[in-house]
Parts: C-alpha cells; sequence; structure tokens
C-alpha cells in the first residue's frame, strides 16, 4: 500500500462550494441546465478545456498547468457541480449529468472543436464528451482515467478512490472552516457512491472508444492508482491514441511531473 497524503482533505475541496473566495477576473458563472457552475477562462488562442479531478478544483488539479497552457490557448476550466466553487445540488453526482453539464456550459459559449485535457475524474468526462459530442472535441489528454469502478488498484477500491489525491499539496486544499458538517458529510458519501459505482458500462466502454475518432494522449503513473493494465485495454481500443507511462509517478501526474507532462501535452496538442 503507498502512502497517501491528503486524501480526506481532497475529497472535501467542493464541500463549501460557493464559500472559496473569488476575487480573479478570469472567474465566471453560468447556469446551465437548470444550476450554477463556476468557470474560470484564461489565455487566448485555440480552445483548451481544463478538467478537474473529482471532489477538485482547477486551481487544485492544474495549478502547474495553467500558465504554461494559456500562454498558447484560451482556457476554458469549469468546475463541476459540489466541487471547487460550485454549488451542489440535489441527488447524487452522476459522470452523465456533469458531462452533460460541460457540454451544455461550451454550448453557451459558442465554443466547438475543443482540445480538452482531464485528470482523474475529469479524463473521465472529457471521453465521455468526445464519445457523446465529437462536434465538441478536437483532441484529448487524459491522465490517471478508468471506465469501470474495477479499474481501481484493488487496494484503493476498497477506500472507494477517496485516497486518489496522491502528493497534492495542502495549502491548494480549499475547504471552507465555516461549512456546515451535514453539507461535508453529503459531498463526501456523493463521491464515494459515484467512486464505487461509476463509470457505468453505458458510460464507457470498450466498444464505445473503439469507435472515437479522435486523437487522444494516455497518460498513467507507473505508481497510479489505476490498474496499468486497465490504462492499456483503454489505450488500445483507441484508434488514434498515444501512451505516455511516467517513471516514478502516482496518480497526480500533473502536479509531481510538470516538467515531463507539460511539453508533452502542449507538443500533442500541437501536432493534432
Amino acid at each position: 500500500m503507498r502512502t497517501f497524503i491528503f486524501a480526506t482533505a481532497f475529497l472535501l475541496i467542493g464541500l463549501a462550494a460557493g464559500s472559496i473566495p473569488v476575487s480573479d477576473a478570469t472567474a465566471h458563472w453560468a447556469d446551465v441546465r437548470g444550476h450554477s457552475i463556476y468557470y474560470e477562462v484564461r489565455g487566448s488562442g485555440h480552445p483548451l478545456l481544463l478538467l478537474h479531478g473529482g471532489g477538485a478544483s482547477i486551481s487544485a488539479s492544474f495549478s502547474r498547468q495553467i500558465d504554461a497552457f494559456a500562454a498558447t490557448y484560451k482556457i476554458i476550466a469549469p468546475e463541476q457541480v459540489g466541487q471547487g466553487h460550485s454549488p451542489d445540488i440535489s441527488g447524487p453526482l452522476s459522470y452523465t449529468e456533469m458531462m452533460e453539464d460541460t457540454a451544455a456550459l461550451l454550448e453557451q459559449l459558442h465554443v466547438t472543436d475543443v482540445d480538452v485535457v482531464g485528470w482523474s475524474d475529469g479524463g473521465i468526462l472529457a471521453l465521455m464528451l468526445a464519445v457523446k459530442y465529437p462536434h465538441l472535441v478536437h483532441s484529448v489528454v487524459i491522465s490517471g482515467v478508468n471506465i469501470a469502478p474495477d479499474g481501481l488498484l484493488d487496494s484503493d477500491r476498497s477506500d472507494q478512490r477517496n485516497t486518489a489525491a496522491t502528493s497534492i499539496d495542502s495549502e491548494k486544499i480549499e475547504v471552507a472552516d465555516n461549512a456546515p458538517i451535514n453539507e461535508k458529510a453529503t459531498i463526501d458519501e456523493k463521491l464515494r457512491q459515484l467512486w464505487a459505482s461509476a463509470p457505468t458500462i453505458t458510460e464507457l466502454n470498450v466498444a464505445l472508444l473503439q469507435h472515437l475518432q479522435k486523437p487522444v494522449l494516455v497518460l498513467t503513473g507507473d505508481h497510479d492508482v489505476i490498474k496499468l493494465d486497465h490504462t492499456m485495454e483503454i489505450y488500445r481500443a483507441l484508434p488514434q491514441a498515444q501512451l505516455s507511462v511516467l517513471p516514478n509517478t502516482g496518480h497526480a501526474t500533473f502536479e509531481q511531473r510538470p516538467e515531463l507532462v507539460n511539453p508533452m501535452v502542449l507538443n500533442f496538442l500541437a501536432q493534432n
């Protein structure tokens, strides 16, 4: 069993959604599908959609990428319901619903043909978005992605992915001190239920990936919480995929290996 740091705190990043201070001129709010979500826009150029990890925020997931990517691309970075700044809504968390929220935001912004970079849960959403809405997506970069709950290492699946945030800097954990206890329990339980039961076979499967005619860069750490053979199954199913296994790296590839990941991602995007 690997040592995981700040796992519980990471789960709670989105607990007090809406209560995290927003002072950046890049911050925006949108009403999508009957509820409000927070998103940021940075830089200029071809649109690049950043999709954060489960229970996280954009800054916690991509703090070491935002400036580098915004130098070339127009970053659009939403935070999903109940996570980051976005308020929670009633009912369980659903990859399908979060994907539909993301598609609705892009359509509201009149943006198509985006490059998408997704980490962990964000990578799941990136694949689902590309499968269902191919006109919205140009290319995809994913890291730490499973297409079924059994894609997690057995040692980690028992915790239902609550330890997925390896070596996230505690200073980047954004949890409001005054968040009510019942709200914390609610989002915690929603995330656990999501990770234990999804993605479902109707949301993602090998057959769907085999029909995805988009360039995809598949990243994983050699010590990821996703089984390597599961990652290989995803890579082999994708018709236009590239694979990179990062050495001495856990689940948090973007946080741990920006010196490798950033030029690799930018090069992939530039070539496609």
